[in-house]
Protein backbone atom coordinates (compact mmCIF):
# COMPACT_ATOMS: atom_id res chain seq x y z
CA UNK A 1 0.00 0.00 0.00
CA UNK A 2 1.37 3.40 -1.00
CA UNK A 3 1.78 5.88 1.87
CA UNK A 4 1.11 9.57 1.48
CA UNK A 5 3.22 12.00 3.50
CA UNK A 6 2.74 15.68 4.28
CA UNK A 7 6.24 17.11 4.71
CA UNK A 8 7.20 20.43 6.28
CA UNK A 9 10.77 21.65 5.75
CA UNK A 10 11.32 19.88 2.42
CA UNK A 11 13.65 22.60 1.12
CA UNK A 12 16.12 22.23 4.01
CA UNK A 13 19.04 19.81 4.06
CA UNK A 14 17.33 17.22 6.26
CA UNK A 15 13.94 17.73 4.63
CA UNK A 16 15.33 17.19 1.15
CA UNK A 17 16.80 13.88 2.31
CA UNK A 18 13.40 12.90 3.72
CA UNK A 19 11.78 13.85 0.42
CA UNK A 20 14.24 11.97 -1.78
CA UNK A 21 14.17 8.82 0.35
CA UNK A 22 10.38 8.86 0.65
CA UNK A 23 10.03 9.02 -3.13
CA UNK A 24 12.59 6.22 -3.50
CA UNK A 25 10.42 4.10 -1.19
CA UNK A 26 7.41 4.67 -3.41
CA UNK A 27 5.62 7.16 -1.17
CA UNK A 28 3.60 10.12 -2.37
CA UNK A 29 4.87 13.37 -0.84
CA UNK A 30 3.06 16.67 -0.46
CA UNK A 31 5.46 19.40 0.66
CA UNK A 32 4.25 22.58 2.33
CA UNK A 33 6.51 25.66 2.26
CA UNK A 34 6.16 29.43 2.07
CA UNK A 35 8.04 29.26 -1.21
CA UNK A 36 10.04 26.77 -3.25
CA UNK A 37 13.22 27.17 -5.31
CA UNK A 38 12.66 27.10 -9.04
CA UNK A 39 12.50 23.55 -10.43
CA UNK A 40 12.75 22.17 -6.90
CA UNK A 41 11.40 18.69 -7.62
CA UNK A 42 9.64 17.33 -10.69
CA UNK A 43 8.88 13.79 -9.52
CA UNK A 44 5.37 12.59 -10.48
CA UNK A 45 4.62 11.59 -6.86
CA UNK A 46 5.60 15.01 -5.51
CA UNK A 47 3.14 17.85 -4.89
CA UNK A 48 3.95 21.42 -3.84
CA UNK A 49 1.67 23.47 -1.62
CA UNK A 50 2.38 27.01 -0.46
CA UNK A 51 1.71 27.43 3.26
CA UNK A 52 3.08 29.19 6.31
CA UNK A 53 3.47 26.92 9.32
CA UNK A 54 2.91 29.84 11.70
CA UNK A 55 -0.28 31.08 10.07
CA UNK A 56 -2.37 28.10 11.13
CA UNK A 57 -5.20 26.86 8.95
CA UNK A 58 -3.26 23.79 7.80
CA UNK A 59 -6.18 21.38 7.64
CA UNK A 60 -6.59 21.71 3.86
CA UNK A 61 -3.05 20.39 3.43
CA UNK A 62 -3.88 17.11 5.15
CA UNK A 63 -6.57 15.82 2.85
CA UNK A 64 -5.68 12.23 1.96
CA UNK A 65 -2.35 11.99 3.83
CA UNK A 66 -1.40 9.12 6.11
CA UNK A 67 1.20 10.90 8.21
CA UNK A 68 2.90 14.24 8.81
CA UNK A 69 6.68 14.74 9.03
CA UNK A 70 8.25 18.01 10.15
CA UNK A 71 11.91 18.53 9.25
CA UNK A 72 11.82 22.29 9.70
CA UNK A 73 14.91 24.14 10.82
CA UNK A 74 15.99 27.64 11.76
CA UNK A 75 19.00 29.52 10.34
CA UNK A 76 21.93 30.47 12.56
CA UNK A 77 22.08 34.17 11.71
CA UNK A 78 22.45 36.51 14.74
CA UNK A 79 18.90 37.87 14.63
CA UNK A 80 17.38 34.39 14.64
CA UNK A 81 19.62 33.25 17.47
CA UNK A 82 18.63 36.26 19.59
CA UNK A 83 14.92 36.03 18.87
CA UNK A 84 14.03 32.76 17.13
CA UNK A 85 10.53 32.60 15.63
CA UNK A 86 8.31 30.00 17.35
CA UNK A 87 8.64 27.58 14.47
CA UNK A 88 8.84 24.50 16.67
CA UNK A 89 6.35 25.42 19.40
CA UNK A 90 3.59 27.26 17.55
CA UNK A 91 4.31 25.27 14.42
CA UNK A 92 3.72 22.00 16.28
CA UNK A 93 0.49 23.37 17.78
CA UNK A 94 -0.75 24.37 14.30
CA UNK A 95 0.07 20.93 12.93
CA UNK A 96 -1.65 19.14 15.82
CA UNK A 97 -4.77 21.28 15.53
CA UNK A 98 -5.01 20.48 11.81
CA UNK A 99 -4.40 16.78 12.45
CA UNK A 100 -7.22 16.68 14.96
CA UNK A 101 -9.60 18.31 12.50
CA UNK A 102 -8.73 15.85 9.76
CA UNK A 103 -8.28 12.71 11.90
CA UNK A 104 -4.66 12.23 10.80
CA UNK A 105 -2.90 10.44 13.66
CA UNK A 106 0.80 9.97 12.85
CA UNK A 107 3.28 12.82 13.39
CA UNK A 108 7.08 12.61 13.35
CA UNK A 109 9.11 15.74 14.03
CA UNK A 110 12.75 16.66 14.32
CA UNK A 111 13.90 17.85 17.74
CA UNK A 112 17.49 17.67 19.04
CA UNK A 113 19.53 15.75 21.56
CA UNK A 114 20.44 19.15 22.99
CA UNK A 115 16.78 19.88 23.80
CA UNK A 116 17.45 17.63 26.80
CA UNK A 117 19.65 19.58 29.23
CA UNK A 118 20.74 16.30 30.83
CA UNK A 119 21.93 14.67 27.61
CA UNK A 120 25.51 13.37 27.72
CA UNK A 121 27.19 16.01 25.57
CA UNK A 122 30.84 17.17 25.94
CA UNK A 123 31.21 20.34 27.97
CA UNK A 124 33.19 22.04 25.19
CA UNK A 125 30.29 21.46 22.80
CA UNK A 126 27.71 22.89 25.20
CA UNK A 127 29.92 25.94 25.70
CA UNK A 128 30.58 26.50 22.01
CA UNK A 129 26.90 26.15 21.04
CA UNK A 130 25.54 28.36 23.83
CA UNK A 131 24.24 30.87 21.20
CA UNK A 132 21.84 28.12 20.07
CA UNK A 133 20.34 27.68 23.54
CA UNK A 134 17.15 29.60 22.74
CA UNK A 135 16.47 27.29 19.81
CA UNK A 136 17.19 24.18 21.88
CA UNK A 137 14.91 25.45 24.67
CA UNK A 138 12.15 25.99 22.12
CA UNK A 139 12.56 22.39 20.95
CA UNK A 140 12.25 21.30 24.57
CA UNK A 141 9.02 23.30 24.88
CA UNK A 142 7.73 21.64 21.71
CA UNK A 143 8.42 18.23 23.25
CA UNK A 144 6.44 19.21 26.35
CA UNK A 145 3.50 20.17 24.12
CA UNK A 146 3.65 16.79 22.40
CA UNK A 147 3.82 14.83 25.64
CA UNK A 148 0.28 15.87 26.58
CA UNK A 149 -1.14 15.00 23.14
CA UNK A 150 -2.26 11.46 23.86
CA UNK A 151 -4.61 11.47 20.88
CA UNK A 152 -1.74 12.04 18.42
CA UNK A 153 0.76 9.27 17.60
CA UNK A 154 3.78 11.55 17.77
CA UNK A 155 7.52 10.89 17.77
CA UNK A 156 10.13 13.59 18.48
CA UNK A 157 13.47 12.46 17.03
CA UNK A 158 16.57 13.73 18.83
CA UNK A 159 19.61 13.78 16.52
CA UNK A 160 23.05 14.82 17.63
CA UNK A 161 25.23 17.44 15.96
CA UNK A 162 24.05 17.24 12.35
CA UNK A 163 26.48 16.32 9.61
CA UNK A 164 26.21 16.64 5.83
CA UNK A 165 27.73 13.33 4.77
CA UNK A 166 26.44 10.37 2.68
CA UNK A 167 23.81 7.97 3.92
CA UNK A 168 25.09 4.97 5.91
CA UNK A 169 22.11 3.38 7.68
CA UNK A 170 24.37 2.13 10.52
CA UNK A 171 23.29 4.67 13.13
CA UNK A 172 22.48 3.83 16.75
CA UNK A 173 19.23 4.67 18.53
CA UNK A 174 18.73 5.08 22.28
CA UNK A 175 15.74 6.13 24.37
CA UNK A 176 17.65 7.12 27.50
CA UNK A 177 20.47 9.36 26.32
CA UNK A 178 22.83 9.99 23.44
CA UNK A 179 24.33 6.67 22.28
CA UNK A 180 27.49 6.27 24.33
CA UNK A 181 30.57 7.91 22.86
CA UNK A 182 28.70 9.35 19.90
CA UNK A 183 27.96 12.98 19.09
CA UNK A 184 27.04 13.31 15.42
CA UNK A 185 24.13 12.37 13.17
CA UNK A 186 24.25 12.30 9.38
CA UNK A 187 21.25 14.06 7.84
CA UNK A 188 20.44 11.22 5.41
CA UNK A 189 20.56 8.73 8.31
CA UNK A 190 18.23 10.99 10.28
CA UNK A 191 15.89 11.12 7.28
CA UNK A 192 15.86 7.32 7.05
CA UNK A 193 15.04 6.98 10.74
CA UNK A 194 12.25 9.57 10.61
CA UNK A 195 10.70 7.73 7.67
CA UNK A 196 11.08 4.38 9.46
CA UNK A 197 9.24 5.84 12.44
CA UNK A 198 6.49 7.41 10.33
CA UNK A 199 5.83 4.47 8.03
CA UNK A 200 6.32 1.60 10.47
CA UNK A 201 4.79 3.18 13.62
CA UNK A 202 8.06 2.97 15.53
CA UNK A 203 8.69 4.91 18.77
CA UNK A 204 5.15 6.24 19.18
CA UNK A 205 5.02 8.70 22.11
CA UNK A 206 8.81 8.50 22.47
CA UNK A 207 11.80 10.82 22.01
CA UNK A 208 14.56 8.62 20.60
CA UNK A 209 18.17 9.80 20.31
CA UNK A 210 20.02 8.93 17.10
CA UNK A 211 23.77 9.19 16.40
CA UNK A 212 26.75 7.32 14.98
CA UNK A 213 30.51 7.28 15.54
CA UNK A 214 32.47 9.51 13.18
CA UNK A 215 36.15 10.31 12.73
CA UNK A 216 38.01 11.98 15.57
CA UNK A 217 38.20 15.24 13.62
CA UNK A 218 34.46 15.37 12.84
CA UNK A 219 33.71 15.10 16.56
CA UNK A 220 36.29 17.70 17.60
CA UNK A 221 36.16 21.41 18.53
CA UNK A 222 38.12 22.16 15.34
CA UNK A 223 35.30 20.70 13.22
CA UNK A 224 32.74 22.78 15.07
CA UNK A 225 34.73 25.97 14.46
CA UNK A 226 35.13 25.08 10.80
CA UNK A 227 31.39 24.46 10.36
CA UNK A 228 30.31 27.59 12.23
CA UNK A 229 32.80 29.98 10.62
CA UNK A 230 30.43 31.10 7.80
CA UNK A 231 28.01 32.35 10.46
Amino acid sequence: MTSSILLFGATGDTGRSVLDQALERGCKVRAAERDFPENFCNHPDFEKREADLLDGGLADLMDGVDCVISAVGLPRDPQTLINPPPLYTEGAVSIIQAMRKTKVKRFVTISAAFADPDAAVPFWFKTATAPLDRIFRQMGEMERVLRVCDDIDWTAVRPGWLLNRPHTGDFEVSLDDMPKGKLRTRRPDLAQFMLDCALDSKHVHERPFIARAESTFLESPAALVEELLPF
